[in-house]
């Protein structure tokens, strides 16, 4: 078989690593040492696009070292058993890579993960190099994800966050038994010291920056980690306590969803068909919920159903308002900011601006209107100073009533 090109394999490893989701950029200030900063690009094979926290675009070369693996995860279309078209990247050509789309303006990052090949302390001294290659032959100032492997020796995982803005670890199943029953060559206590380590490493260099202006960072933007959902028959509150303690535990940026997703020749031990898009949603929004909106792990859960899972077809905070209808409805001018983030429809910014709009003027439900997106889902749940929802509050078809209409849960579905 003649030796594939470069273009070839850049077409096989950024298509293996699009199953990858926990992939972000922000948290981080690099400077840009090639002057300018880069716009981004719509196009490009291996170019993905996540937004930080400000609303920027940013745009990252996102590929595989090599799709290699001598694991044989079950729901990984890169398994060891897998019959799928193989290709490896030498460090040296993804930094050629990684260079030649950054000076053409196409990324500002790279995020780089790969299968297992030869050992997983081989595979981490591959990564590392590519990042200390970039950083320190090339004063490489563009944001750096690298994806570790949690079995690789602890130095190695140390020496990937002194060249990343981040780091990730991927549990990649809610539960252990469903880790020890799909992926037999991962452990899940050896997944979590590993992410133990990272968390450390993170606090002692925070420690020493504040003590010496000179010290080290090491991975400034933080980690995150991954969860495949519907692969097992882990339920919504299987994820969402996960999620809750691995944000409690190892302080992680980020925990991301990723809904499986039937792959060829799979496992007999795979489901047929994959969870709808919408389940992936929902995780996401009560995420955004524990994260943002002050929700603890027992009230999202308190909105699944008695099979444990979230609904479709209303989001999770509605969900709960209308399982605790006696909450309601609140006073938007005497609520606290705590409660009022409790009002379906009404998010960080609009509960903001209410606040800041009370202290001169008691507001109308118009008022309302004009600081929310939408005032038909948050009426049922307010009362201001001429509206109060007497009928609306008590109707027994409320949640048919507020919920999306169902084309637009198709979309999530398809």
């Amino acid at each position: 078989m003649a030796e594939m090109t470069l273009m070839q394999k850049l077409e096989v490893l950024a298509d293996a690593a699009k199953y990858d989701a926990s992939c972000a950029s922000s948290g981080t200030a690099r400077k840009n040492s090639l002057g300018g900063k880069g716009i981004g690009s719509t196009e490009g094979m291996g170019i993905c696009h996540a937004y930080a926290p400000d609303g920027r675009c940013i745009s990252l070369l996102k590929i595989l070292l090599t799709n290699h693996c001598i694991f044989d995860c079950h729901y990984c279309i890169n398994r060891k058993s897998s019959n799928v078209r193989r290709a490896r990247f030498t460090p040296q050509e993804v930094v050629d890579l990684t260079l030649s789309f950054y000076r053409r303006n196409y990324i500002e990052g790279l995020f780089l993960s790969s299968g297992i090949v030869k050992s997983s302390n081989h595979t981490m001294e591959q990564l590392v190099e590519v990042a200390r290659i970039l950083r320190e032959e090339h004063d490489f100032r563009g944001y750096i994800h690298l994806k570790t492997i949690p079995d690789a020796d602890a130095e190695l995982v140390h020496q990937a966050g002194l060249y990343a803005d981040r780091v990730s670890i991927n549990v990649e199943l809610p539960t252990d038994a469903g880790l020890t029953r799909l992926a037999p060559d991962k452990d899940a206590r050896q997944i979590e010291g590993a992410m133990g380590g990272v968390r450390m490493a993170i606090a002692q260099a925070k420690d020493e920056k504040k003590r010496f202006r000179n010290a080290p960072r090491f991975a400034p933007a933080g980690q995150s980690t991954q969860m495949i959902v519907g692969a097992d028959g882990a339920s919504d509150a299987d994820i969402v306590g996960k999620a809750s303690r691995l944000y409690d535990g190892f302080k992680l940026r980020r925990v991301y969803y990723s809904a499986f997703s039937p792959i060829p020749d799979a496992s007999a031990v795979l489901p047929l068909k994959r969870p709808p898009l919408v389940r992936e949603h929902r995780l996401y929004q009560s995420d955004w919920l524990m994260r943002f909106y002050g929700f603890s792990p027992r009230e999202v859960m308190q909105a699944t159903g008695e099979d444990g899972n979230l609904p479709l077809d209303i989001d999770p905070k509605l969900a709960w308002a209308l399982k605790f209808r006696d909450q309601f409805p609140l006073d938007v001018n005497r609520a606290t900011r705590e409660q009022l983030l409790r009002v379906p429809g009404l998010g960080v910014h609009a509960v903001n601006r209410i606040i800041a709009s009370r202290r001169h003027r008691s507001l109308r439900l118009q008022d309302v209107g004009r600081l929310t997106a939408s005032i038909s889902k948050v009426r049922p749940f307010i009362c201001t100073v001429d509206w109060r929802p007497t009928a609306l509050a008590d109707r027994a078809d409320l949640r048919a009533l507020l919920a999306p209409k169902s084309e637009q849960l198709e979309l999530f579905a398809a």
